[in-house]
């Protein structure tokens, strides 16, 4: 009985379709790689941390890159409507905003329909600068996924996706937004 429930949480911590452990050889630790959803977290992790460090180049912070990207994808969008997609702190939001402006990278241009709301649109700067984000951001795809041939990145792909759909996650933003400004909860 014991053996069994020795066998069965070995299973449970290991991820027993990656690495098996030699029966014949009992002293043999089988690797230890986690669950899924633990390797999704160390993965996503990374990879968010090497993207951050592929933007210094550029003198962006990720969160940058990402309003960035969406202000080009959706140009006259207004800053109520861009904190709601990124579900960001509206104080939050005007500081990166204020930093991109600064950069010459957006405008702010008053809606002629609304004087209280903003329209945001790129520069001639901030479209050049989009467009090596770009290029930063296919090179960091290609060297996070080296160890994938073409058909395993699609799979993987289609397979997060999916993941990604079913909890809700909105696309092609970062949940990383909700959390920037605010303040840790205490246990």
């Amino acid at each position: 009985m014991i053996h069994n429930i020795n066998n069965l949480y070995n299973e449970l911590l290991y991820d027993a379709t990656m690495v098996r452990r030699n029966r014949s050889e009992p002293d043999a630790e089988p690797k230890l790689r986690g669950s899924t959803a633990f390797l999704l977290a160390q993965v996503g992790a990374h990879a968010a941390t090497q993207f951050g460090e592929r933007l210094t180049n550029l003198h962006l912070k990720r969160p940058h890159a990402g309003i960035l990207r969406l202000i080009a994808l959706s140009p006259g969008l207004s800053q109520q409507e861009l904190g709601r997609r990124l579900a960001i702190l509206p104080s939050q939001l005007v500081a990166l905003l204020d930093e991109l402006q600064e950069r010459g990278l957006i405008e702010r241009r008053q809606d002629p329909a609304d004087r209280r709301t903003y329209a945001l649109h790129l520069t001639a700067a901030g479209r050049n600068t989009t467009e090596q984000i770009g290029r930063v951001a296919r090179e960091h795809d290609d060297a996070i996924c080296a160890a994938l041939n073409v058909d395993e990145r699609q799979q993987l792909n289609g397979l997060l996706s999916k993941i990604a759909t079913q909890q809700a996650l909105s696309p092609g933003v970062h949940p990383g937004y909700r959390r920037l400004g605010r303040k840790p909860r205490t246990q």
